[in-house]
């Protein structure tokens, strides 16, 4: 679990690590975020009791976040922002409508009931295995499980869907392997536009694993950031044995322009 900063009677909330990586939050209205941090934080060890006894301790009853409190209606959007016409020119009301249709569509195909309320949705993550609940004589305790399942193992995703939840898992994945080899480009080689090198010796003046050295050769070359070449001809670094040699040729320009956008706006990756 990943804790934040303290709420209401002072326990500390806590979201799942996999929630951003798994991708629900991309298919889910918009209060499974708070959802999944109330049910993470009701996981915590030593604490017993129903959502509703939670939800009363930390926040009085009330949190905006959730949509006031358990029984608030599900939405896509918040309405208390200002729209973005030039993003969505469609207007809230029809964007909320669609959303909507989607969602609806999508769980009624796979035998689900469409939730209406943060209850409702709550039901569901018990259904799907995104969390547990079970009686004790301490009470009722709550868990999740270490990984949490992803949405198109469960849910029927459409294909534009799936290759940005895959690309999504992919750049969380590689980012953090992307920038210490990045760093070391930068701050020790002072972005070399070219250089001879193997996996083997990145992964030693890196500090990293061969195979994370490789995945994270792999998304340069996939992000147009980079190319290896052996002698004349491209190389795929899946195939590469640690100890051949290639050219890793990079595209410094490119990077520059558009590692930022892949880092800060998965959506539009």
């Amino acid at each position: 679990m990943m804790e934040n900063p303290s709420a209401g009677q002072g326990r500390d909330l806590s979201l799942h690590n996999d929630w951003f990586v798994s991708g629900w939050e991309h298919v889910l209205p918009r209060q499974a975020l708070a959802l999944t941090m109330l049910m993470g934080t009701a996981s915590q060890p030593g604490v017993t009791g129903s959502l509703d006894d939670l939800f009363q301790e930390i926040f009085d009853g009330h949190w905006d976040m959730i949509g006031g409190d358990l029984d608030g209606a599900l939405t896509f959007t918040w309405h208390a922002e200002e729209w973005d016409y030039e993003e969505a020119p469609e207007g809230r009301e029809a964007s909320e409508a669609e959303s909507w249709r989607t969602f609806g569509a999508m769980l009624t195909a796979a035998g689900y009931p469409v939730p209406t309320t943060v209850r409702d949705l709550a039901e569901l993550y018990l259904t799907w295995g995104l969390a547990r609940r079970h009686e004790t004589p301490q009470g009722t305790r709550w868990s999740m499980p270490a990984v949490l399942p992803l949405p198109g193992d469960l849910l029927p995703l459409d294909t534009e869907l799936t290759r940005r939840l895959d690309k999504i898992r992919w750049i969380t994945r590689t980012g953090p392997l992307v920038d210490v080899l990045v760093n070391h480009l930068i701050d020790e080689l002072g972005e070399p536009q070219e250089i001879l090198t193997s996996l083997d010796r990145l992964a030693g003046t890196t500090g990293q694993d061969v195979n994370d050295v490789r995945l994270a050769v792999a998304e340069l070359v996939q992000s147009d950031d980079a190319k290896i070449l052996r002698g004349q001809e491209p190389a795929d670094p899946e195939r590469l044995e640690p100890h051949h040699r290639f050219r890793l040729i990079m595209d410094w320009t490119h990077f520059h322009d558009t590692r930022i956008e892949l880092s800060l706006a998965p959506d539009e990756a």
